[in-house]
C-alpha cells in the first residue's frame, strides 16, 4: 500500500516546452555579437592595408589615401543600400502581414494558397528572386497615356521584398500561434467577430512577439542589399568595383576596400542586433 502511495506522489515524466532546459538550466542561445568583433574587423582592414602599402610600387598611391579619397562616393552608395533596405522591408512587411493572415484564415483554400506562396518564397534563393524581378518587371509601364519608368533600384526593392514577405508571414503565424487559447475564448465570449478578435485582441499582443525576429530579418536584409550590385544597381558594392577600375585595376586594394565596407555594415547592424537582444529579454514569453 505504501509503495503504491509513494508511486502516486512521484512526479510524472513530461516533455518540457521548447527552449526550456532540464534541471532549470538556461536554454542554449547563439553566441552574442560582441563589440570586439568590430574591433577585430577594423584591425583586419588596417593589417591588409598595411600589407598592400608595403607591397605597392613607389609611384602608386597609398591604400589608406585611396580609401579616404573615395569615401564620400562610397558613403553615397552605402546610403542607397540603406534606402533599398527601408523600402524592401516596408513593402515586404505590408505584403507579409496580408500573407500571414491568409495562413491563419478559416478558409481551407486560402490557407493552402498562402502556405504554398510562403514556402516558395522562403526557400527560393534571394538572388534568383532578384533576377526574376529584374527580368520580369518591364522597364516602363503606360498608365492613361503616361509613361512611367521603372528603374533598376525599384526592381531590386520588389525582388528583395518577396523573401521578406514570406518570412514576415511566418513570423506573424508563429506569433498568433503563441497566443494562449484563452485569449480567443475570452474574445469570443464577448461576441466579437473573427475580425474583431484578430484586430482588437490577438494582433496587438503579437506585436511585441514579432518585433525581435522582425528586426533580425531587417539586419539580414540590409546585408543582402549588396546583391543589387549584380543586377546593375549603383549601390556601395557597384561603386567599389568602379573605384577599383578607376585605380587601374589594382588587386592589392580589394581586401582593404571591401573590409572597409564591411566595417560600415557592422557599425550599422550592430546596434540593431544589441537592441534586438534587449527586446528578446524584455518581451520574453514565460512558459
Amino acid at each position: 500500500m505504501n509503495t503504491h502511495a509513494n508511486e502516486s506522489r512521484r512526479p510524472l515524466a513530461v516533455l518540457l516546452p521548447a527552449g526550456r532546459a532540464l534541471g532549470g538550466a538556461a536554454p542554449w542561445q547563439a553566441p552574442p555579437l560582441r563589440p570586439w568583433h568590430g574591433l577585430a574587423l577594423v584591425l583586419l582592414v588596417l593589417l591588409s592595408g598595411g600589407v598592400a602599402d608595403a607591397a605597392a610600387a613607389p609611384h602608386q598611391a597609398g591604400v589608406f589615401s585611396i580609401l579616404i579619397r573615395w569615401t564620400p562616393l562610397l558613403l553615397r552608395g552605402f546610403g542607397f543600400n540603406i534606402v533599398i533596405s527601408f523600402l524592401s522591408m516596408g513593402l515586404g512587411t505590408v505584403l507579409g502581414v496580408a500573407l500571414g493572415l491568409g495562413l491563419i484564415s478559416l478558409r481551407r483554400g486560402t490557407r493552402q494558397a498562402a502556405w504554398v506562396l510562403t514556402q516558395f518564397f522562403r526557400n527560393a534563393p534571394w538572388l534568383v528572386l532578384l533576377f526574376f524581378a529584374i527580368f520580369l518587371i518591364p522597364f516602363q509601364i503606360h498608365v492613361g497615356g503616361v509613361t512611367i519608368a521603372l528603374p533598376g533600384w525599384f526592381k531590386a526593392v520588389v525582388g528583395l521584398s518577396l523573401p521578406v514577405m514570406a518570412n514576415v508571414a511566418e513570423i506573424l503565424r508563429g506569433a498568433v500561434a503563441s497566443i494562449p487559447s484563452g485569449q480567443w475564448e475570452a474574445a469570443e465570449s464577448l461576441a466579437f467577430s473573427r475580425r474583431q478578435q484578430l484586430w482588437l485582441v490577438i494582433l496587438p499582443q503579437c506585436v511585441k512577439r514579432m518585433l525581435p525576429p522582425w528586426m533580425n530579418l531587417y539586419s539580414i536584409l540590409t546585408t543582402s542589399t549588396v546583391l543589387a550590385s549584380i543586377v546593375g544597381v549603383s549601390e556601395v558594392m557597384t561603386l567599389a568595383s568602379q573605384v577599383t577600375a578607376a585605380e587601374g585595376g589594382r588587386t592589392d586594394i580589394l581586401a582593404p576596400l571591401y573590409g572597409y565596407i564591411m566595417v560600415w555594415f557592422f557599425l550599422y547592424c550592430y546596434p540593431i542586433a544589441r537592441y534586438t537582444v534587449h527586446l528578446e529579454r524584455r518581451f520574453a514569453v514565460k512558459i
